[in-house]
């Protein structure tokens, strides 16, 4: 029996990409309308595993989705980067004169900015999923309509690729955090991410820092989110990196001592691949 992976999405978006990626292509994918769906999913067993973009080379940290690992509670066993490679499609045999109206992701949208601003008359219109776009366009006929999506979603959809690779930055990339409901021990690893509060005397974040450098323990992301309810006291969002586990061990055991709600979210193999 195939693992169930779920992800935010249809079938051929990038969300499916990064798990064949990750697992290979022998899996079943569980198609959610958005993250808190692959969560829930998750945490009642109707999934194995879940895969979770966390940012965007060009878009920055997708905050809403740190809300969800503080929320759930899921265990990060690991990471996969993947290029990400945008594309116009439409039906086929539109062409570009015929578009009126351009769908995607804001995200995707946002990645493309350049391109969309050479055709200020489109007009533009945000969707839950670059591939749900592309599947809507197939399903409804629609002619004057193009998605900015990847080569994956025209070709599962049936789709014209009008303009190939739209994104502004040729090097843009996503990073998908891998979830699951179990600690899954990975032996060598050589990466976590953790969380934790500081005091909020002078000096405290930087006292935490000072433990991870002290002991050769790279600090790969940083990221703060407000917490709920608490005026000006945040969670520290930390992701770091480590050729001895003795130094990790020993940065652990000092910034311990610095910190409050500490949780090591995960302990994984760093995704070397984009």
């Amino acid at each position: 029996m195939s693992i169930k992976i779920a992800i935010q999405g249809v079938k051929a978006s990038f969300h499916e990409e990064a798990a064949f990626k990750y697992f290979g292509k022998d899996i079943e994918t569980i198609e959610c309308e958005s993250f808190k769906k692959t969560c829930e999913m998750l945490k009642h067993g109707k999934a194995d595993y879940v895969v979770m973009a966390i940012e965007n080379s060009i878009a920055g940290s997708i905050l809403p989705n740190y809300n969800l690992l503080r929320d759930y509670r899921f265990h990060i066993i690991g990471e996969v980067h993947l290029n990400i490679q945008q594309n116009l499609l439409a039906l086929p045999g539109v062409k570009l004169s015929d578009i009126r109206t351009v769908e995607s992701h804001p995200i995707a949208i946002r990645q493309c900015d350049e391109f969309l601003s050479d055709h200020p008359d489109w007009a533009i219109r945000e969707g839950m999923d670059t591939a749900g776009c592309a599947k809507r366009i197939k399903e409804e006929k629609l002619t004057t309509t193009a998605a900015i999506a990847s080569e994956f979603a025209a070709k599962i959809y049936g789709l014209n690729i009008l303009e190939k690779r739209i994104e502004t930055h040729k090097k843009n990339a996503t990073r998908f955090l891998v979830l699951s409901n179990e600690v899954v021990e990975q032996k060598n690893a050589n990466k976590a991410s953790l969380s934790f509060q500081t005091g909020n005397s002078v000096g405290s974040l930087a006292s935490v820092l000072q433990c991870f450098a002290e002991q050769h323990v790279n600090l790969s992301k940083i990221q703060s989110m407000p917490v709920v309810g608490r005026r000006n006291e945040y969670d520290f969002y930390v992701d770091v990196e480590w050729k001895k586990q003795a130094d990790y061990d020993a940065a652990i055991r000092k910034v311990l001592k610095h910190t409050v709600n500490f949780s090591i979210m995960g302990e994984y193999i760093k995704n070397e691949k984009v």
